[in-house]
């Protein structure tokens, strides 16, 4: 009896299961029918439509040429061509402005080499310049440059009737513009005697001193006493 009453228990049950669903299968399909009611199906394939839309195909022999090879080839050589010409024409523009340059460079040398020796002519021809006082003369026979300074040759000589002393210190150069230029002198005497005899000495005046100067002036006095002027004006600068 316990057996049967399981069996009959299982039964039951399978049939309550295939019930439920049954009516639950039959629920979804009402409801989906409802859902697509205002659906229909459309009158022409999409398929179709995209292959109507595709664009025809390119047909090759209607291409036209935009260009021939001759004419590519002859666009070709006269672009070549301008290079070449312009590589030529700004060589020989080179080339001219430097043998320009040198041509100006030789001229200058020469007006400089020229204008040197005017210089040294017209120095030449003012000298020598002599300056007196007192039976004493101060005589400047040469102006050169060596070795960074101004040389300049210089004769003392005492045609009086007593000798004269002098202190080189005291020898005042002065160049054009006023300004008191440090000198050395060599080979003049401190005591010059009344002999009438020529005492040959160099004053040397560093050429960095000089800048622009164009003309120098001398001027020695005796020592102690101080009465003496000897002065030399206007002494041209050689360059």
């Amino acid at each position: 009896m316990k057996f049967n009453s399981t069996v009959a228990l299982t039964l039951v049950l399978l049939v309550m299961m295939l019930g439920a669903g049954s009516v639950s299968a039959l629920f979804g399909y009402r409801m989906g029918d409802e859902a697509l009611k205002g659906v229909t199906q459309p009158d022409v394939s999409p398929s179709k439509k995209l292959a109507g839309k595709q664009k025809p195909k390119t047909d090759p022999k209607k291409l036209k040429i935009l260009l021939r090879e001759e004419e590519i080839l002859k666009k070709v050589r006269e672009h070549i061509q301008r290079s070449t010409q312009n590589l030529q024409k700004k060589k020989q523009q080179k080339e001219q402005k430097q043998s320009f340059v040198e041509s100006e460079s030789s001229g200058e040398g020469d007006r400089k080499k020229n204008a040197g020796a005017i210089a040294a002519s017209n120095t030449e021809a003012k000298l020598p310049m002599k300056g007196q006082d007192g039976g004493i003369a101060l005589e400047v026979t040469k102006v050169t440059q060596e070795d960074g300074a101004l040389l300049l040759e210089v004769n003392l000589k005492n045609d009086g009737s007593k000798s004269a002393r002098f202190l080189y210190s005291f020898l005042d150069v002065k160049d054009d513009r006023g300004r008191t230029l440090s000198a050395i002198t060599d080979g003049l005497p401190g005591e010059l005697p009344a002999n009438g005899k020529n005492f040959a000495g160099i004053v040397k005046i560093p050429t960095a001193l000089l800048e622009d100067t164009q003309k120098l002036s001398l001027t020695l006095t005796d020592y102690p006493d101080q009465k003496l002027q000897i002065s030399i004006p206007e002494i041209p600068v050689a360059r």
